[in-house]
């Protein structure tokens, strides 16, 4: 690439980023940790969501320290609501091994952060640049979209495969000068103004560079591939009530979503349909409860996830003493008060159920 062109597509980019900036708290810092707490949160999260949480983060975890003594099932409930909870238990665990082992003090370089758990090329990259003014390009969908269009690369950007050929274009790109504010623009120019659907590309700065525009392909640019069919499930929760307390279970910890956090004793069937056979399973597990009392609250509630769709029905179930300890232990069952339930990690389906009949 020429560098004159490299040199016009920078500084066009950061002429645009001055103009058109959101302020946002994370780039009023050169903190490694609210850096990188920032860019954690984002990870597959539009700003507007995510910044409520990085407020509420940063509040309650101001430093590095704060967050790797916290216990795990508060920094769930404060994740609640973000999804990809996964990233949530890596955010501890990083937090904790930045302590243990680099005595609280971040890496200072894009090598030594990939050393980080959970931190990858982006993120390591993001706070390289942006604590470290090291030159080295950030690259996530924004920066995919931005660089499709104007270069006109037709590789399909989620193939790992691609990611070599962009990830060299970016860093052929990005200037020894200012890369953090480079990468800041870059990211920014692909949110507001090079967007996935209707760009605005009457007033873009790089209009007559762009290959996308120049050819009419900015509907077809970038290349991604189809997106695999979203998985479907049923869930049935029966909520074990005894005087103003219920019943909870802690998500086991194997593969499935929801790790961790909390919700009631429940059934997965194919069906949003009860069979005979299936209440009789769900009711062989606590053998001192009638099958008889089940009653559903009628409302089916839905809750998307990225390649699941749940949809789970709520079964209330008064009881008149508390369940056994034998029952409860093979169910894994504990009795909370409401108060208690509210300071617990929940999915937000189940959150939302609590909110309609019991908060």
């Amino acid at each position: 690439m020429a560098p004159s062109h490299a040199s016009f597509f920078s500084s066009a980019l950061i002429n645009w980023y001055h103009r058109h900036l959101r302020p946002l708290p994370w780039r009023e810092t050169r903190d490694p940790y609210a850096i990188w707490l920032s860019e954690i949160i984002l990870q597959q999260t539009r700003v507007r969501q995510g910044l409520p949480y990085y407020l509420k983060f940063i509040e309650r975890f101001p430093t590095v320290h704060d967050l790797a003594n916290a216990p795990e099932d508060e920094v769930l409930r404060l994740w609640q609501g973000l999804g990809y909870y996964s990233r949530a238990r890596n955010l501890h665990f990083t937090a904790k091994q930045v302590v243990s082992e680099h005595i609280g003090q971040f890496p200072g370089s894009y090598q030594g952060l990939l050393q980080l758990k959970g931190v990858g090329s982006y993120t390591a990259a993001a706070i390289a640049s942006f604590a470290y003014q090291e030159q080295v390009a950030v690259l996530d969908g924004n920066v995919y979209r931005v660089l499709a269009r104007v270069f006109g690369k037709h590789e399909n950007i989620a193939a790992p495969a691609s990611k070599k050929v962009f990830e060299t274009l970016a860093n052929e790109l990005i200037p020894a000068q200012e890369p953090d504010t480079y990468n800041q623009a870059i990211m920014e120019f692909g949110a507001i103004q090079c967007t996935p659907v209707a760009p605005d590309c009457l007033f873009c700065p790089l209009q007559q560079q762009c290959f996308a525009f120049q050819h009419g392909l900015v509907a077809v640019l970038p290349v991604k591939e189809k997106a695999k069919a979203s998985r479907v499930r049923f869930f049935h929760y029966l909520v074990f009530q005894f005087e103003n307390q219920l019943y909870l279970k802690k998500r086991p910890s194997e593969t499935d979503i929801w790790r961790g956090l909390y919700d009631f004793f429940s059934l997965e069937t194919d069906s949003l349909q009860l069979s005979p056979a299936s209440i009789q399973a769900f009711f062989s597990q606590v053998p001192g409860v009638q099958a008889a009392e089940i009653a559903s609250t009628g409302k089916v509630y839905k809750h998307i996830l990225s390649h699941q769709k749940i949809n789970a029905q709520f079964y209330l179930l008064p009881l008149h003493s508390r369940l056994r300890e034998e029952e409860t232990n093979a169910a894994g069952l504990q009795l909370y008060t409401l108060s208690e339930i509210e300071a617990l990690p929940k999915p937000v389906l189940i959150d939302s159920f609590l909110k309609e009949h019991f908060f």
